[in-house]
């Protein structure tokens, strides 16, 4: 069965409970949310997926790179107390602020470790069909299922012709979550084409109505498939992007 979640941003505690209402009032389809774990927030990933339960499934983005491998984990006692049982692991992006701690630790090594001391855990594992070729891409998502995942969570797509290629390089068995975005704005769209060479079609524009179509299309494209897709609102009000389509 297909699963919905929205991927919201914790800036604040407040902001993150009243897009949680709007969440169960409005969009009773969707029965999770994952949420980033943005170093320049107080509130880390696993804190924003607790305010969530349990009336909704909640998906924290653990950091690779934050994981001190001589201290237990930090995130596990709250995961456990809220029931929390699963995790998307990332490495992460070095912080701007270089006062911060980070560790030599990457993904693979993060989800060796979460499937060792948190084996009721079930560890997602990221997809990025920008950053190499299809071929590295696939040896990497190997690696990563090797290590313990059971599936992937992508990077935001543009074009279903895409999707349609990596749904055919994943590994048999492995779960998959489809990324989907919205970009409104020039200045969004040259964001994702630098800093993240995404690719757009030609058909791209900014408008709402191209990306609401979008947003229907990919979850026409999961759904038939048996796999989960994720929505990731920039910027933008959930019931404006999404309603009538979730």
């Amino acid at each position: 069965m297909t699963r919905i979640s929205l991927e919201l941003v914790p800036r604040s505690r407040s902001g993150l409970r009243a897009e949680l209402d709007t969440v169960r009032e409005h969009f009773p389809g969707v029965d999770t949310v994952n949420v980033p774990d943005l170093t320049r927030f107080s509130t880390r990933s696993w804190e924003g997926c607790a305010f969530a339960r349990p009336h909704l499934r909640a998906i924290p983005h653990i950091r690779a790179i934050d994981l001190n491998p001589k201290e237990p984990l930090p995130m596990s006692g709250l995961l456990l107390a809220h029931e929390i049982d699963e995790v998307l692991i990332v490495t992460g992006d070095a912080p701007s602020d270089m006062n911060r701690r980070v560790y030599n630790v990457d993904a693979e090594a993060a989800i060796r470790r979460f499937r060792r001391e948190l084996p009721h855990v079930r560890v997602y594992a990221g997809l990025d069909p920008y950053r190499q070729s299809f071929a590295r891409e696939r040896d990497y998502l190997e690696r990563k299922l090797e290590a313990g995942a059971v599936g992937f969570f992508s990077q935001p797509f543009f074009d279903l012709r895409l999707m349609d290629t990596y749904a055919d390089l994943l590994p048999e068995g492995a779960e998959m979550w489809w990324g989907v975005t919205n970009v409104t704005t020039e200045g969004s769209a040259n964001y994702w084409a630098s800093r993240n060479n995404a690719v757009f079609p030609r058909s791209f524009d900014l408008s709402l109505e191209w990306n609401r179509k979008l947003a229907g299309d990919a979850l026409h494209f999961a759904r038939d498939r048996g796999q989960h897709v994720y929505f990731q609102p920039i910027r933008t009000d959930l019931r404006e992007y999404l309603e009538g389509i979730l």
